[in-house]
């Protein structure tokens, strides 16, 4: 099995045996632009000239490319960081039921999405949205030039579009009216694998799969952006209030939400004020006086306001590059335990991605956060084993369970001084962000 992760910013490639477990070496590209026949070509560096008798890969989602009547791009790939649609989510608002969008598709009337792009592209660029006859998310335009066939989504890649209907399992009918597109721009929807190549899933959901996060167990992810999410099976979707419903396959659903900071937030302190000496290990939310609403790429989970802008209030001459370091820390961890609090039904927390695996100092501030234990997982590569894992429970076999790694306990000694931080923090996203 050949799994490939098409990440924010890298690709990886992988083989494993039918036990989910890798057989060699991992090779990774690494890419900085949106250009979508760069990344294809890094894609293909990361294969390589290895064969395998099946192919698997994650994804990115939410993304968007219009193709040409030849299958070329006419446009870089418009992912969830660009959020210029801003303007056109809050116009598509005023047309149709939010909340009945969200209940059909399990997604928001949000820049992310594709509903708002298309009317932004519509708007600002009407001859390259003319000239396309496709509308395609990067994974469909990835899985297309591979094997040289028309491009398709499967369920989990349209479900992450935000113009596929959960239930009806089928493009939404109103937003396409909507935003103007005829579903014979849009791919075909299948989950069919074509010969050895199995259709692209979405990475979170891949995460999950990979780290072996079903049922009570959640994964949390923090990357460039940050997410927590459930795996559930369920054949009818219930989106709930805040958070996202993908699908997984025709049995299962992800429950979950995502902030559009994480280590792309650390990374741009860095930039800032330089790294920081020292370790936040030992101190508590208190020790700075600060409180940070990490909302610098606009906000997502839980109350999707594109508009939000990041904000830091204690600031003093005192204040050092550690202590906005650790608070920026903070300011994620509580996001997240405000989507926890939407997800009752978790029972354990599962992390995974690079940033909580490898800065234990972070992993402790999410525990603390939480209030509850965080186990590391013991999968170097959540999202790449979890796109093997879904072919080949397709192909009959039956992978071994994900590993586990340490448990990180939180701190009773500072579970006040967190409660209270989070509390500050709450009451800054009122009255900044959520006031309307």
């Amino acid at each position: 099995m050949l799994a490939l992760d098409v990440g924010s910013s890298s690709v990886r490639a992988q083989v494993f045996d039918e036990r989910g477990e890798p057989v060699d070496e991992l090779r990774q590209e690494v890419y900085g632009g949106d250009d979508p026949d760069e990344i294809i070509r890094l894609v293909r560096e990361a294969i390589g000239g290895r064969e395998a008798d099946l192919v698997a890969t994650s994804c990115f989602g939410h993304s968007l490319v219009a193709l040409d009547a030849r299958g070329r791009p006419l446009t870089p790939v418009l992912g969830w960081r660009d959020t210029r649609s801003a303007g056109a989510a809050e116009r598509l608002r005023a047309r149709v039921d939010p909340a009945a969008v969200h209940a059909r598709t399990g997604e928001f009337v949000h820049p992310a999405f594709w509903p708002a792009k298309l009317l932004w592209l519509a708007e600002t660029e009407p001859e390259v949205f003319a000239g396309a006859a496709r509308f395609v998310s990067f994974s469909d335009c990835l899985f297309a030039a591979l094997i040289e066939a028309e491009p398709a989504a499967s369920p989990s890649i349209a479900s992450g579009t935000g113009l596929y209907d959960l239930g009806a399992r089928r493009w939404d009918e109103e937003l396409l009216e909507a935003v103007g597109v005829g579903e014979e721009r849009l791919p075909a929807l299948s989950d069919s694998p074509v010969g050895s190549w199995y259709p692209a899933i979405l990475d979170g959901v891949c995460a999950n799969l990979g780290a072996g996060c079903t049922g009570g167990r959640a994964a949390l992810t923090i990357g460039t952006s940050s997410a927590l999410r459930v795996l559930r099976a369920a054949e009818r979707p219930e989106p709930r209030p805040g958070l996202f419903t993908y699908r997984v396959d025709e049995r299962r659903l992800v429950d979950g939400g995502a902030l559009s900071d994480g280590g792309n937030l650390l990374a741009w302190l860095d930039r800032m004020v330089g790294p920081s000496d020292g370790s936040p290990a030992g101190r508590g939310p208190g020790d700075h006086g600060l409180t940070f609403l990490p909302f610098l790429a606009g906000e997502r989970s839980t109350g999707w306001h594109p508009e939000a802008t990041g904000a830091i209030a204690g600031v003093s001459l005192a204040t050092t590059p550690l202590d906005l370091r650790q608070a920026a820390m903070e300011g994620v961890a509580f996001r997240l335990a405000a989507i926890a609090d939407l997800l009752p039904e978790i029972e354990q927390v599962v992390a995974t991605g690079g940033a909580l695996v490898h800065d234990r100092d972070w992993a402790q501030i999410v525990a603390d956060a939480l209030a509850r234990p965080l186990t590391i997982s013991g999968v170097p590569e959540a999202s790449l084993r979890g796109a093997a894992v879904a072919a080949l429970e397709r192909a009959g076999y039956e992978p071994v369970d994900a590993p586990l790694g340490d448990t990180i306990a939180p701190r009773e000694s500072l579970a006040e001084a967190y409660r209270s931080a989070r509390e500050h923090q709450e009451s800054l996203y009122e009255v900044l962000i959520a006031h309307d």
